[in-house]
């Protein structure tokens, strides 16, 4: 990223000196659909990243704009409402949410810009979230803790942009660390750092280039069915808070003689659970192949049982999966598109890349975009 050139813009717009906050993307090692189980997950932020330069104001006026989109906006803090630029919602959002906390902010010029690829399910929404609170910290000298700046962003995400999302992505853009994952609790919100050691290997995605529409309505689908495996076992079972506390046993006696596909969803969520907490024991003893294992099993779990892949996802997967050098591979994200992450030896990373584009072309007939990220440090000051 140019950071002078995303000054030069900044003060052509605002006329102002700017100050640059940088959150990251992420990418999930493993657990998928299992933060909004109270689950576990293993997010690492990766090195691409929002930036946000901002300036304050003296009035209470809120000034944005995104390169992306070539878009102006403007609200005021006295009235933050909704606006059908989706991107300026997420700011807003963020901006209602800190002033539901009573906290006084004044209002700010904001230039949106950033290398996280938009629609790859990498979080460039989560990031642009968590850049912007910590931009209004940093602005007014707020005394918002770093599980705030997470919190806050999610609760933007629900409110304003709709999409009602665990914990996990704005999380990693705030808490993420360089060379490491971060094994996450998602109901106690305890967390540690596992060293991301991949000797001789990176992690490579594979963007698909497609977004199916089912996304949204289905993983709103998917809770519901999650939260009704919990209700009937609940009846029987009173401790039963969510699909963490649930095994196997309670699923076969209460979820599936009412309904098999809620039993199907809900036996993957306790499945992908149990995987993650193995894939965090061979991170920790540095036994890639083991993990490798893990993530092809949560990819077949993800398309056969929980049901959320689709046919360009499966078709990337397969083809890794008897390359030589790919160890792991599986599909990133909430479904029906994005990308697929991998790892793959370093000397095997080109000739991959070569192949696997054109036989998706020539199934597709689509471009096939790969990235390959090295994990990342959190929300910062750009100095």
């Amino acid at each position: 990223m140019d950071i002078q050139a995303l000054k030069s813009s900044f003060r052509k717009i605002f006329e102002a000196e700017p100050v640059l906050i940088k959150s990251p993307g992420r990418i999930n090692i493993i657990g998928e659909h299992t933060d909004y189980n109270d689950g576990f997950v293993m997010p690492a932020a990766i090195n691409k990243a929002i930036y946000v330069a901002v300036s304050q104001r003296d009035d209470q006026e809120i000034h944005l704009y995104s390169e992306s989109y070539q878009q102006k906006h403007v609200a005021s803090i006295d009235q933050i409402e909704k606006t059908d630029k989706s991107w300026a919602n997420y700011i807003l959002g963020v901006a209602d949410q800190i002033k539901k906390r009573g906290l006084q902010f004044s209002g700010f010029n904001l230039y949106l810009d950033g290398n996280v690829p938009l629609g790859a399910g990498l979080s460039s929404s989560a990031a642009l979230e968590c850049a912007t609170a910590f931009a209004i910290k940093h602005l007014n000298n707020l005394d918002i803790s770093q599980m705030d700046l997470a919190l806050i962003s999610q609760k933007a995400e629900h409110e304003f942009a709709g999409v009602n999302c665990g914990i996990m992505d704005q999380f990693a853009s705030v808490f993420g660390k360089k060379d490491q994952a971060v094994m996450l609790d998602c109901r106690s919100m305890k967390y540690e750092y596992i060293p991301l050691k991949l000797d001789g290997y990176k992690l490579v995605l594979l963007n698909t280039n497609v977004k199916h529409s089912l996304a949204d309505s289905a993983y709103n689908e998917r809770r519901s069915q999650c939260e009704q495996g919990v209700a009937w076992i609940k009846e029987h079972e009173p401790t039963v808070n969510s699909l963490r506390d649930v095994n196997l046993e309670l699923l076969e006696k209460h979820v599936k003689p009412k309904d098999s596909q809620v039993y199907q969803k809900c036996a993957f969520i306790v499945k992908e659970i149990d995987r993650v907490v193995k894939a965090a024991d061979q991170l920790a003893n540095g036994n890639l192949n083991a993990l490798g294992n893990l993530m092809f099993a949560t990819h077949e779990g993800l398309s056969k049982d929980y049901e959320v892949s689709c046919k360009e996802l499966d078709f990337l997967v397969d083809f890794v999966k008897d390359f030589d050098g790919v160890l792991g591979a599986r599909m990133m994200g909430g479904g029906f598109g994005g990308c697929t992450i991998n790892i793959v030896k370093d000397d095997r990373i080109d000739s991959l890349i070569d192949q696997i584009k054109i036989a998706y072309s020539n199934s597709f007939d689509l471009n096939l975009e790969a990235y390959v990220v090295e994990t990342g440090d959190g929300s910062s000051l750009v100095v």
